[in-house]
């Protein structure tokens, strides 16, 4: 009879692996980080701890987080949208125009709302019709959306929204929780069970990890990104409505460059800029720790410049890290 016997892992090393696989995961690094940045924060500034400092500081990400959510399943399909922050300045632009026709405010957010989803199923129309490169598409209509703002306000801006509108962005829903971050935590939770918890986004990491496979297996590929493009233009839509509605006026150079600091989030939140891989989960933590940080960086008057090198630097470090570490463990083996 022989002496060996089945080697077996002992019942607390299999219960604890899905414990230690979370503590590893890139969110809960991402939860540790947000922790030291809030913790340097309040030791940095003494009013970053008061309630409506804090308050302040969801203003600060909630409408670039809010994209974020539908740019992270855009980005695991395999495809990317340059152009929100311009989709944002047209549809401001076009609330503004239906301002000064005497429009009420549900007309107000209609529009606002309408125009984002008609940019997005423009450029989705784009990709998945004519089958051109979504990056170069975006590139482009980001300047044409941005360029007919520009044609319509020229230096001008559009003035005088209705106080019932300023609610939207400026109103709070309980002491100082404002009604946009209880939007964004809404939509985070929508989104999360559409890419974790249904066949809708199971077909979305297949597409974004082989899109020619999953055309043979018989998911409707194009279809499935068409219908992304328009919920990135969607969301851009309900930002531009938050957006105009916080500042009260609509300027064409609204949400300049906000396209980078969007992307940033998705990126650094562990969604693969390639495609096929990420979470939601860990895009809003992502979310928390660039609003933490831009605050605290407003709370100590770092200029916008230097906050801007920053976040490209960011941007920068959180695409290339992942390939730095994998080709450092191609080495080792």
């Amino acid at each position: 009879m022989s002496n060996d016997a089945p080697t077996h892992r002992n019942i607390p090393d299999r219960l604890d692996s899905p414990l230690r696989a979370a503590i590893l995961s890139w969110p809960a690094l991402l939860l540790v980080v947000a922790v030291i940045i809030f913790t340097v924060n309040s030791f940095a500034s003494p009013y970053f701890l008061s309630p409506w400092s804090l308050s302040d500081a969801t203003f600060n990400f909630t409408e670039k987080a809010i994209i974020a959510l539908a740019m992270a399943l855009l980005i695991i399909s395999g495809e990317i949208d340059l152009s929100v922050a311009a989709i944002i300045a047209l549809a401001s632009t076009a609330m503004g125009l239906a301002l000064q026709y005497g429009a009420d405010t549900p007309a107000l957010v209609a529009i606002g709302i309408g125009t984002g989803l008609l940019c997005g199923a423009f450029n989705g129309a784009l990709v998945t019709r004519l089958g051109l490169p979504s990056i170069v598409v975006t590139i482009g209509t980001m300047s044409l959306f941005r360029g007919l703002s520009y044609i319509v306000l020229g230096d001008q801006a559009f003035k005088g929204y209705p106080a019932s509108f300023a609610f939207f962005g400026q109103g709070y829903v309980w002491w100082v929780v404002s009604f946009e971050f209880v939007l964004f935590l809404g939509l985070a939770v929508i989104y999360y069970v559409l890419l974790h918890r249904t066949s809708f986004g199971r077909r979305v990491y297949v597409i974004g990890n082989n899109a020619t496979a999953a055309q043979f297996s018989g998911v409707r590929v194009e279809r499935i990104k068409f219908l992304l493009f328009c919920l990135t233009g969607l969301m851009s839509g309900i930002a531009a409505v938050l957006l105009t509605s916080r500042l009260g006026s609509t300027r064409p150079s609204i949400a300049q460059g906000w396209e980078l600091e969007v992307i940033t989030m998705v990126v650094l939140g562990g969604v693969s800029i390639l495609g096929g891989s990420g979470s939601i989960a860990g895009v809003v933590i992502a979310a928390f720790i660039m609003g933490l940080v831009t605050f605290g960086m407003g709370l100590l008057n770092v200029p916008g410049i230097v906050q801007s090198i920053f976040i490209g630097l960011l941007l920068i470090l959180v695409i290339a890290l992942p390939i730095v570490l994998g080709r450092l463990r191609r080495l080792r083996k």
